[in-house]
């Protein structure tokens, strides 16, 4: 196995750097406990990126604190990132470009969370691979607690260090690891972890979680894992227990991880594989229920009834976050579903536009612009139950909605798509 001695020379590059802050741009990102935005760091780029370039020259860099933000996840719980200052995230980068290329090539093929080149489709097709092509039918599905923010410091050099022996680089890692995070006012040591947020911590994972994937291999275990999502597909309920076991023990003894017992499990794919947002089954795969229900509550705070503007305006807000939905989901077989949920939107757009109108008076000439003949029953216009009237369609067919005001149209959407895997 190759080693590389001498890497931090390559970081030392204005060039790199640019090169470095042109990508972090393009992923946008908040400010970090400094303040400074994407756009403030851009307005003075040469001589942020000259101090820069000078620091690192002269060993003076040093990484600052993260600052923590918290969101919320769809169990209820809150996923706690670390957000960086800008110039860390440049700085973060640059050397992700550098070291990156050294662990690709020797990561275990079905690892494909935060890889170039390799997407949760990926992952779902290779799932979908050993379930249904060579019956590894019995799934663990494994959990495992703070994966991020329990990664062991030295641990992570000494696997960095396999690799890269240059001093340099591996005290700019540890600095990334160690360099605290800001909880308000308050300034906590970083003792475990890497941030989630740091451009640098996806590579870190994996690197780290390679070692797992490796010695799984070694032992003739299928596993697939996009970042601390881990399947392990087996040929019995025997096997299954067996690779539990065996994963546990590797995971809690050698990687100091912790595996969340009541949310790992062995499941069917008869009864069905929950794995990055779709449930597979034997013969199918679906989109997860809470999924759908997240989309709908996101389109109805798009389409309030209450809400001002035209329906064109409404429209330009929706098409992002039905392609988005769409185009990630189109691997599920769930034509049934996006035609009940443009069925739905449709409705909630009419809807907006009756209670617009106000008086069926509108409704009534809209209808016979539309050449349609009276009499035109009266109907309430502010009523969720009319939006559904034939009137209402006729009034706002779908061709108006789709082909003049451009609402994207997810039924045309293929589904079922079989993304092609890396073996």
């Amino acid at each position: 196995m190759r080693k590389y001695y001498s890497l931090y020379g390559q970081l030392l590059s204005k060039q790199r750097l640019y090169e470095a802050f042109r990508h972090i741009k393009r992923n946008k990102g908040a400010a970090g406990i400094d303040g400074q935005s994407l756009g403030a760091f851009e307005a003075n780029l040469e001589v942020e990126l000259s101090c820069l370039l000078l620091e690192l020259k002269e060993k003076r860099y040093r990484a600052q604190p993260v600052r923590r933000v918290a969101i919320a996840k769809d169990d209820g719980g809150e996923r706690l990132l670390g957000i960086p200052t800008v110039r860390d995230r440049v700085v973060q980068q640059a050397l992700r470009r550098i070291i990156e290329p050294i662990f690709e090539p020797d990561f275990h093929p079905s690892s494909y969370g935060y890889r170039p080149g390799r997407s949760g489709h990926h992952a779902i097709g290779k799932a979908e691979l050993f379930i249904r092509r060579y019956r590894r039918d019995w799934v663990v599905d494994m959990d495992l607690s703070k994966c991020f923010d329990t990664l062991n410091h030295d641990l992570i050099i000494r696997q960095f260090r396999q690799r890269i022996t240059d001093g340099s680089v591996l005290s700019l890692l540890r600095q990334f690891l160690e360099s605290g995070v800001m909880v308000g006012y308050h300034l906590e040591e970083t003792e475990l972890g890497s941030p989630q947020g740091g451009v640098i911590s996806p590579l870190i994972a994996n690197v780290y979680l390679d070692a797992f994937d490796q010695f799984m291999k070694a032992r003739g275990h299928r596993i697939v894992r996009y970042a601390d999502d881990i399947l392990i597909l087996c040929g019995s309920r025997a096997g299954a227990e067996n690779a539990l076991r065996v994963a546990r023990r590797y995971l809690e003894n050698e990687l100091k991880l912790t595996v969340n017992a009541t949310k790992t499990h062995i499941a069917h794919s008869d009864d069905g594989v929950k794995f990055l947002g779709v449930v597979i089954h034997t013969k199918y795969t679906r989109i997860q229920d809470k999924k759908v229900v997240k989309l709908k509550q996101k389109l109805k705070a798009l389409t309030k009834r209450s809400r001002g503007g035209g329906l064109a305006a409404i429209i330009r807000e929706l098409n992002p976050v039905l392609r988005g939905f769409a185009g990630y989901f189109r691997v599920a077989n769930c034509a049934t579903v996006l035609k009940q949920v443009m069925k739905w939107v449709r409705r909630r757009l009419r809807c907006i536009q009756l209670k617009q109108w106000k008086k069926p008076g509108r409704l009534h000439r809209r209808l016979k612009q539309l050449g349609y003949r009276p009499p035109f029953k009266f109907i309430r216009m502010q009523s969720w139950r009319n939006s559904a009237s034939p009137l209402a369609s006729l009034a706002i067919p779908n061709a108006y909605l789709h082909d003049e005001l451009r609402l994207m149209d997810i039924t045309e959407v293929k589904t079922g798509i079989t993304v092609p895997e890396f073996r």
